[in-house]
């Protein structure tokens, strides 16, 4: 009984894992479209000054382009929102795909064959470098600066 139980519960915590409950108030939680989608009517259309059309225009026209950009974007997101979804799905599934089974054990290679590079390249200088500078200091050593100020 205890690992029918068990087992029940590991079941529902995978499941858990790729049904995520959706908050269906709050769409954007990480606000990535804030700045990008919020347009209004007076972001768009403006009269200035002395340039007034009929108040019945002004409010008809405000109403239409309210309700038909809210209209157009339900039926855009009806028709094209599932199939987006799943090329986008597609897409972020192979960028993590390559990511996952190429780019890191590639990068992974890379590092381990660089190593021995590394080590063959410290081996060569220490045996080639190390010798000649050192000599070189020695000869310089012996150098001495005297400023002297002439009147």
């Amino acid at each position: 009984m205890a690992e029918e139980q068990t087992e029940l519960e590991e079941r529902i915590i995978i499941k858990d894992q790729h049904t995520k409950e959706i908050d269906l108030v709050n769409r954007d939680p990480k606000h990535i479209n804030e700045d990008v989608v919020k347009v209004d009517f007076e972001d768009v259309i403006a009269e200035p000054v002395g340039t007034y059309s009929f108040d019945g225009v002004w409010k008809t026209s405000y109403t239409t382009f309210t309700v038909s950009k809210y209209w157009c974007y339900r039926l855009l997101s009806a028709i094209l929102g599932i199939p987006l979804s799943v090329i986008w799905g597609f897409l972020f599934a192979l960028i993590s795909f390559c990511h996952i089974w190429a780019v890191v054990p590639c990068i992974k290679s890379y590092l381990i064959e660089i190593q021995c590079v590394s080590r063959i390249y410290s081996l060569c200088i220490h045996t080639f470098c190390d010798p000649f500078f050192e000599a070189l200091s020695k000869i310089c050593s012996n150098i001495r600066v005297a400023l002297r100020k002439e009147i």
